[in-house]
């Protein structure tokens, strides 16, 4: 339909151009916050065990988002579930904007994935496993297999039979055979196992770069979580199959727990000293105090030891770790 603006009028004429600016920004909103991963209501029991329980998971495009928990927390499942592995006993699935539904329907040709171990043809060499992942995704550019052999560092075991790698090596064939495809969302279940320190940076430093400059989402849950505080832009922690927690790196940052640790030459002088102060204890040789106001005003613990003829000899604020704030979380 076309307008004129001789046929309106002009002041309808705007007011109809108003309008369509309008609408057009609000379609473009609505792609731009459509959801790489959207669960609603997902649950799923196997006989008694609830496995999960009304889980909303909200995974935006391009972020990277770190699922956490502990073992039988129900990562795993919903990972499966995700791909379309297993039904759900209740609740919907909606994967890169397509519902998930029965016979393994989804649009798996544009995910990645690697769930618990990595799967190959053990027989078969680098080369021929990557080449058999190339023509079943019916990429007719030969030259993927060595771009992401080269990706993942694993070019020199070409010929090596799968069966024959390291467990880091074959963790790095699983992730290849991943990202063959150029995928736009990544699904990672403990993507970094096997892999020495080197190894782990290594991946973070590609997932960060497929994320940053590719768009590509990354959904991924991982047991190393100082990896995940690096990596994620989101974490959602999940407790005996329900979601407990779900935020971003920044609210997270707030979230920690804060405590003001002190050193002294005079430990129990100054525990006397400051015994008003509550959450007071000693660490490693040193007091810690999460008493708000002693993280707020760490000078006046200063002066207040000064004045006591026991100066201290070190004080800085300490924020806990992700896993300190994922183990006060599930107790």
């Amino acid at each position: 339909m076309s307008l004129h603006r001789e046929d309106l009028g002009e002041s309808a004429y705007e007011e109809s151009m108003n309008v369509m600016m309008i609408s057009s920004r609000c379609i473009s909103l609505e792609k731009k916050m459509s959801y790489a991963i959207e669960t609603t209501n997902l649950s799923k029991n196997y006989g008694e065990v609830q496995a999960l329980n009304k889980v909303n998971l909200r995974v935006k495009r391009g972020e990277i988002y770190g699922f956490l928990g502990l073992n039988g927390a129900g990562k795993t499942t919903t990972i499966r579930a995700l791909l379309g592995m297993i039904r759900p006993g209740g609740g919907n699935i909606k994967v890169l904007d397509q519902v998930i539904g029965p016979h393994g329907s989804g649009p798996w040709d544009r995910v990645g994935h690697l769930v618990e171990s990595p799967a190959a043809y053990p027989d078969l060499s680098v080369r021929e496993n990557l080449d058999v992942a190339r023509r079943l995704h019916g990429i007719k550019n030969q030259k993927v297999v060595d771009k992401v052999m080269d990706k993942l560092s694993i070019a020199s075991y070409v010929d090596r039979k799968a069966g024959t790698l390291s467990s880091g090596n074959f963790q790095r064939l699983g992730l290849a055979r991943a990202l063959l495809h150029n995928p736009e969302l990544l699904i990672l279940d403990e993507p970094t196992n096997g892999l020495d320190p080197a190894g782990i940076v290594e991946i973070r430093e590609l997932l960060t770069s497929l994320a940053r400059k590719n768009g590509t989402t990354v959904f991924m849950s991982s047991h190393i979580l100082s990896e995940v505080d690096l990596l994620a832009d989101r974490i959602g922690i999940i407790h005996k199959g329900e979601l407990i927690e779900e935020l971003d790196a920044a609210r997270l940052e707030e979230l920690r727990a804060k405590q003001l640790m002190i050193g002294t030459r005079d430990l129990e002088k100054a525990c006397k000293v400051l015994v008003d102060y509550e959450g007071l204890s000693t660490q490693d040789g040193r007091i810690a105090i999460k008493d708000p106001r002693a993280v707020e005003t760490p000078e006046m613990i200063a002066t207040i030891l000064v004045n006591a003829g026991i100066p201290p000899t070190h004080l800085a604020i300490e924020q806990e770790n992700l896993e300190e704030h994922f183990l006060r979380l599930t107790k």
